[in-house]
């Protein structure tokens, strides 16, 4: 599990947020709370099949931690970090770089005219965000939608479930969405001064044309921009990928280069 130092102050640049390898080949971040953290505490996992691209391999850096500052976490998701329940882990693939962070820049995002239409099309569902909680009628859902989405075969228990999907050490909230009192999705988003972070979005698949997905995401850049949040982080963004498709419906956004630099996607050298 990972230890972490208390807050300091500490004046950053862009290219503070950059790893840097120090000697006895350690690698080291710096955050603007928490100042220089070395990356000692990381694993890399063994090659598996990537979920992204069918027929190839993938290779993470993988840490866990059972709590984990919010702030924290931001400056890791400049360097490339995901969540997944207690789990923190980004692509290190050595024969394939096509795995990108991708953030929308809130001060800038205008809704679209195909974005507002999907906003009309819901205009009957009712958004509630509170803390997160799983239970079995959001089980039930969640298992449908991996069946009827995904293709899923596997019936993980409802333990398993709420320990892998709903377990978080970061400060993380749920949206839920109904018809009267019919739920038809739930999302899990992790909150920070600097940004908000979509974790998992699932819905009823029955109600494909609503295009909830896209609709979930709208109510998180909502949410975002009422608490003058400057950033939204949607994961990952794999361009021949389709169920990604959606994130760069979301504009301006911006990709992580090789060298930890956000760029518009205007400006990428990938």
């Amino acid at each position: 599990m990972f230890a972490f130092l208390p807050p300091r102050n500490h004046s950053v640049t862009q290219a503070d947020s950059r790893i840097m390898h120090g000697q006895r080949g350690v690698s080291w971040t710096v955050s603007p709370f928490y100042g220089p953290v070395e990356l000692d505490f990381l694993v890399t996992s063994e090659a598996h099949s990537c979920p992204y691209r069918p027929g190839m391999d993938a290779v993470e850096q993988v840490f866990a931690a059972e709590a984990f500052p919010p702030e924290l976490y931001h400056d890791f998701m400049d360097i490339g970090f995901r969540r997944s329940g207690n789990y923190f882990y980004r692509p290190m693939c050595s024969s394939c770089l096509e795995c990108r962070s991708i953030r929308v820049v809130l001060k800038e995002f205008r809704l679209s005219k195909s974005l507002r239409r999907i906003l009309r099309k819901n205009l009957d569902v009712t958004v509630s965000i509170d803390a997160p909680r799983f239970s079995r009628n959001k089980y039930r859902l969640y298992q449908y939608y991996l069946h009827s989405r995904h293709a899923a075969t596997g019936a993980d228990s409802f333990t398993s479930v709420r320990k892998s999907l709903y377990a978080s050490p970061v400060h993380t909230v749920e949206f839920e969405y109904r018809l009267g009192l019919r739920l038809i999705g739930a999302g899990l988003v992790d909150v920070c001064s600097r940004s908000l972070s979509s974790v998992y979005m699932f819905f009823d698949p029955d109600l494909a044309n609503r295009s909830l997905g896209t609709f979930a995401a709208i109510q998180e850049i909502l949410f975002a921009l009422q608490l003058n949040i400057p950033f939204y982080y949607l994961g990952f963004f794999v361009a021949d990928c389709k169920a990604m498709n959606y994130k760069a419906r979301f504009k301006p956004h911006e990709y992580l280069d090789q060298t930890f630099v956000w760029r518009g996607s205007a400006e990428e050298t990938w």
